[in-house]
């Protein structure tokens, strides 16, 4: 369980591809702490500790998790949103993040707006599972690449997020480019109550 407040942008290191997997190394200033077999989120996408050295990890990423998200676009010296597992004693400053990415988008627009920015994301729909709650709502929250955000300007395939200078320079947020793939997941509040109005 996550929160979506990122700790830190990590530097990918190496890509090294086994069969249907990748296997990301990675450099964080938190390798010290980490431990095999601990969770940990990776632009959205909740993976495994396989292996450590003294200044790197890896995770390993099979295909289901490559068909979802943006993890098999990564290229060696790119930057990846990180966020260790939440304490359940503490505040929860974002939303319930479960690390399960929902789907891919694409950055449509990027706008600046007088010291902080806009992205505009785009989306497949599919009528079935906007009835389970895969949708954006207005002022709801949305995770973006694991980053917790409120949702602006909701359409029916699109939405807007407002980015500010702390975001946009502590995240991947400052890459993100027209075009851009980025990992969402949709609000589990809003999949469970979808849920159980169908029943």
């Amino acid at each position: 369980m996550f929160s979506g407040i990122i700790e830190e942008a990590a530097t990918v290191k190496n890509i090294e591809h086994d069969k249907g997997n990748i296997h990301l190394t990675l450099e964080c200033s938190f390798v010290d702490e980490l431990k095999i077999d601990q969770s940990v989120s990776h632009n959205g996408v909740c993976l495994t500790v396989v292996r450590k050295t003294t200044d790197s990890y890896t995770v390993t990423a099979i295909q289901e998790t490559l068909d979802r998200s943006n993890l098999g676009l990564l290229k060696a010296g790119d930057r990846v949103n990180l966020e260790r597992s939440m304490l359940m004693n503490g505040r929860l400053d974002g939303h319930i993040v479960q690390g399960h990415v929902d789907m891919k988008a694409v950055c449509t627009d990027v706008r600046e707006a007088d010291g902080s920015w806009y992205f505009r994301f785009e989306y497949g729909v599919d009528r079935e599972m906007a009835k389970q709650g895969y949708i954006t709502v207005e002022k709801g929250s949305v995770c973006v690449n694991g980053v917790s955000l409120t949702v602006c300007n909701s359409r029916e395939n699109s939405f807007e997020v407002a980015i500010i200078p702390y975001t946009f320079e502590h995240t991947n947020f400052g890459q993100i480019r027209k075009g851009t793939i980025v990992n969402l997941e949709f609000d589990i509040v809003g999949k469970y109550i979808s849920k159980m109005v169908r029943i």
